[in-house]
């Protein structure tokens, strides 16, 4: 989409980029923190989850292979997307996500990636585990 910045000879001004390959199979650090990739499939795509330490950040997933669920397994923090109630070809349901929750049982988890159509963050809430909550921005988590 943006094939300029990547030519041999960019205009000046364009942005200048370094490219880092990221494999499902190899943990990398960016200065002295561990990232662990978790491939999950975004309908017929693999995309890239992370693992940080005890947090797991997962934004884009339908379905997360068991060898990629033993990645997850033992966080203490998970972000997951639910992208609304009803089933869709290429995102966890409400339901699949809070089953994948209960399978990590994390100390606390929160939605992400919401439809409009999931309904009001006050309605929805009330329906969740007490350790699930729906993400907002600016929200931070410390580690």
């Amino acid at each position: 989409r943006f094939a300029y910045i990547f030519e041999a000879n960019p205009y000046p001004g364009a942005p200048r980029v370094q490219l880092h390959e990221i494999s499902k199979e190899e943990d990398f650090t960016i200065e002295n923190t561990m990232l662990t990739p978790i491939e999950v499939m975004h309908g017929k795509l693999p995309v890239l989850g992370f693992r940080v330490e005890d947090f797991c950040y997962i934004t884009d997933a339908k379905t997360i292979a068991d060898t990629e669920m033993d990645k997850i397994r033992g966080c203490r923090y998970l972000v997951l997307n639910a992208l609304r109630e009803q089933e869709h070809h290429s995102h966890l349901s409400l339901a699949q996500a809070l089953d994948i929750i209960k399978e990590i049982n994390p100390e606390k988890a929160w939605l992400t990636h919401i439809s409009h159509r999931m309904g009001l963050t006050g309605a929805v809430e009330k329906l969740l585990p007490p350790n699930v909550s729906i993400a907002y921005d600016t929200l931070t988590v410390e580690l």
